[in-house]
């Protein structure tokens, strides 16, 4: 009867265990979160799912951390592009120590750094976009507080252990086949497929994508060849998927000036 009894529970599990999206990884033990403490982080949400997932780096790849639930986000799937549209960000930003705000009035904040130069290309408007706690959202990303807490320490001590930006990848879903395909009649279809290419990097190398803009585009970077040699992957909608960009910058596209920033959350 025992027997019986563990063939079922293996049965229900597995399930379980075959629907998990290739590129979800399992939070770390309690132990390993200490000792990530400090290491080089990443960030990834999605809208849809109403997540945020925190990385950090173990050896030569990024481990899942831990997986919030975004207490809430305003305006829908789609980019922001208007102030006022009350829309949350969706694309590849960078932010530095001079993003962070221990004083928010909403408990603790990260600005995300909208809009970065694809924004700007587009002729997007806003911001103080945020990351935040309060669970109090508009165009912004709130948290409880209890979770801003342990992303923004994570954060924080990254950038105090030498990390000089940390990396932020908004998504309106987890960018799956199968998602792309249920999401195929949107308005919002075309710019989302420049997002795909940086999820894939992501779920295929547990490396954070090194993304650029060229021609107004987002641009996927691919690691150096034998010869010296990179190769880049046109994240676009109106070219072939892969090519080389002639246009494609070296420095951070997404930094802000040097200037301290002004933020008012």
């Amino acid at each position: 009867m025992s027997r019986i009894a563990l063939l079922f529970a293996m049965l229900v599990s597995m399930p379980m265990i075959t629907a998990c999206s290739a590129s979800e990884q399992v939070p770390e033990a309690p132990v390993v979160k200490q000792q990530l403490m400090g290491s080089p982080v990443y960030i990834q949400i999605f809208k849809e799912e109403r997540t945020l997932e925190l990385y950090a780096k173990m050896g030569n790849e990024f481990r899942l951390v831990n997986s919030f639930p975004i207490c809430n986000y305003s305006g829908g799937l789609g980019p922001k592009r208007v102030q006022g549209d009350f829309k949350s960000p969706e694309g590849f930003y960078s932010v530095d120590v001079r993003h962070l705000k221990p004083d928010s009035r909403y408990y603790r904040a990260i600005n995300i750094g909208f809009p970065n130069e694809y924004d700007r290309a587009q002729g997007y408007s806003g911001a103080y976009l945020m990351i935040h706690g309060e669970c109090k959202s508009i165009g912004c990303y709130a948290m409880t507080n209890g979770y801003m807490d342990e992303i923004y320490r994570y954060v924080e001590a990254a950038f105090n252990n030498g990390q000089r930006l940390v990396d932020i990848s908004i998504y309106p879903f987890r960018m799956t086949e199968q998602n792309m395909i249920r999401h195929r009649s949107s308005v919002y279809a075309s710019f989302w497929r420049q997002l795909k290419p940086g999820y894939d990097y992501f779920a295929k190398n547990h490396q954070p994508p090194t993304v650029h803009v060229a021609n107004g585009q987002y641009v996927l970077g691919q690691p150096l060849m034998s010869g010296g040699q990179s190769n880049t992957l046109f994240a676009s909608t109106t070219q072939p998927a892969t090519g080389t960009s002639t246009g494609a910058q070296s420095s951070n596209p997404f930094s802000q000036s040097q200037q301290p920033l002004t933020v008012v959350k």
